[in-house]
């Protein structure tokens, strides 16, 4: 079957980007986005920019290796999101450790900012311990270190 493509977004120098629109199901009764909604939109985007930077997370997990867990995250809501707007999720990369990494990720309706998350995702094993990420995954990570973010005034 022909269709269209499934999109991931792209990447731009070290931020990654992902569009997508507000539907009817994202909202609360009040036609704005429901809040927890945004940590399913940064999810989709993490696991989009580990596809565009060639890291294959099912592989990764059926061959019992681990799978990424989400070990800590601060969000701040800045402004509503509603019915049909096009939104934008930014993901950059702030700092990476042996086993984790921390991103900011940020969801735009223009140049507006929405929502914002300082996250910081674990490799662990099967067994739930953290894992050291394989030498090829660190360095895909360290090429998207942008050493002029300051994350601090980022995500004060």
């Amino acid at each position: 079957m022909i269709g269209p493509e499934i999109p991931s977004g792209c990447l731009n120098g070290t931020v990654h980007r992902l569009g997508l629109r507000v539907y009817y199901e994202d909202t609360d009764l009040s036609g704005v986005v429901y809040h927890a909604n945004y940590l399913r939109w940064f999810e989709r985007a993490r696991s989009d920019l580990l596809r565009l930077i060639g890291i294959d997370q099912r592989a990764a997990h059926e061959a019992g290796e681990g799978a990424f867990a989400v070990a800590d995250m601060a969000l701040r809501y800045a402004s509503p999101a509603r019915l049909d707007d096009g939104i934008v999720v930014e993901s950059r990369l702030s700092a990476l450790q042996g086993a984790s990494c921390t991103l900011l990720q940020q969801a735009f309706r223009h140049q507006s900012l929405l929502c914002a998350a300082r996250v910081r995702v674990a490799f662990v094993t099967p067994g739930g311990r953290p894992r050291r990420l394989p030498p090829s995954w660190r360095d895909a990570f360290a090429a998207l270190i942008d050493p002029a973010m300051d994350l601090e005034k980022a995500f004060p």
